[in-house]
């Protein structure tokens, strides 16, 4: 049953509950009579009148939006103003009524006014509590959803940026190649538009198996050889039950990248990058281990932010990097990714 029913159901069936209930102990005293019957039709529908025309007004206004305090006041004032109505209303309906009871009941238009406030600030309250509740819980989704489409945002630029510098080193080796060696300028060619593909792509997916990004790996790390000879020299080794874990496009890339240009391309020799991936107990555990020490700064500046921030985005506390001089003149960095989150599976669905 939709909402607009349930609330004219609730609206129906309470207000006439509630005058019937009275118009039956009224009879049951006093025996059946028809004016009575009428005048408990007409307050039924005058209850129900009144208390829609204040549903419209705090939609309208949305009462439901202000601090307490001042919702407080608004739902004090029309309890007041419509039990007033009602009041006024019925004071000449119920004149027989009135003229019988009168001398028991001095202060009858109070008490009268007091019964229907009471009745009026039952039906009140509980649809400004349930409207309020509403709204703070439309609120908090609107929140949710608001942030996740930023955080979403904020991955799609973080996944597809491609360092200019190596596509400028890269060109400029298979340039060299063109004439050294043609069939190896044409593989580097494909490796290359490999590259830039993915990282086109990349904006449109929040992951891609594992064995994809390897590949795109393996052809950075082979156009870095072009440039890098002997003094390069690199293993990828992964887990075989590993290679269609979801994992963020570009993210080893980026890590690999950072090793060769703050590890391995300031050693006078050359060195290696060995990447390996694992499984224990569900997590995904990816090293890139490569020459190069640490010292006092946090080799990578933007790009390792980038990482943990994608990570962040896509699995929350679930995932973790590090980076940390594994030994002398060994430096690991270190991804630690889980299956997908019921979250990154939303996200994965858009």
């Amino acid at each position: 049953m939709s909402k607009r029913k349930i609330y004219w159901t609730l609206q129906i069936v309470g207000w006439t509950t509630l005058i019937m209930y009275e118009f039956v102990l009224y009879t049951l005293e006093y025996g059946f009579d028809r004016s009575n019957l009428y005048s408990s039709l007409a307050n039924i529908l005058l209850g129900i009148t009144l208390t829609h025309l204040y549903r419209l007004v705090i939609r309208r206004w949305n009462w439901s939006t202000l601090p307490l305090p001042r919702l407080a006041l608004r739902v004090g004032f029309s309890v007041l103003l419509l039990g007033l109505i009602m009041t006024i209303v019925n004071l000449p309906l119920d004149k027989r009524i009135l003229e019988e009871n009168l001398m028991n009941q001095p202060f009858v238009f109070w008490n009268y006014y007091a019964g229907w406030c009471k009745n009026l600030l039952a039906w009140i309250l509980s649809y400004t509590v349930y409207h309020y509740v509403e709204q703070n819980r439309l609120t908090d989704f609107e929140k949710i959803m608001l942030k996740t489409s930023m955080r979403e945002a904020e991955a799609k630029v973080l996944r597809s940026q491609l360092n200019p510098h190596f596509t400028f080193n890269a060109l400029n080796s298979i340039r060299a190649l063109v004439y050294e060696d043609p069939s190896k300028a044409q593989i580097s060619i494909t490796q290359l538009s490999n590259i830039l593909r993915n990282s086109l792509l990349a904006d449109r997916r929040k992951t891609v198996d594992l064995q994809e990004e390897l590949k795109t790996v393996e052809d950075y790390l082979e156009l870095e050889k072009v440039r890098y000879e002997d003094r390069l020299k690199y293993t990828i080794e992964s887990n075989p039950q590993a290679v269609y874990w979801q994992v963020p496009p570009m993210m080893l890339q980026t890590l690999v990248e950072n090793g060769i240009k703050h590890g391995v391309s300031k050693e006078m020799h050359g060195g290696f990058l060995d990447v390996s991936s694992d499984i224990d107990e569900d997590i995904l555990i990816i090293k890139i281990r490569n020459t190069g020490n640490l010292g006092g700064t946090d080799s990578g500046g933007v790009g390792l932010k980038n990482t943990a921030e994608r990570l962040s985005i896509l699995y929350g506390k679930g995932a973790s990097f590090k980076i940390f001089q594994e030994k002398e003149g060994v430096v690991c960095s270190e991804v630690r990714i889980p299956t997908l989150s019921d979250q990154m599976q939303l996200l994965h669905a858009d």
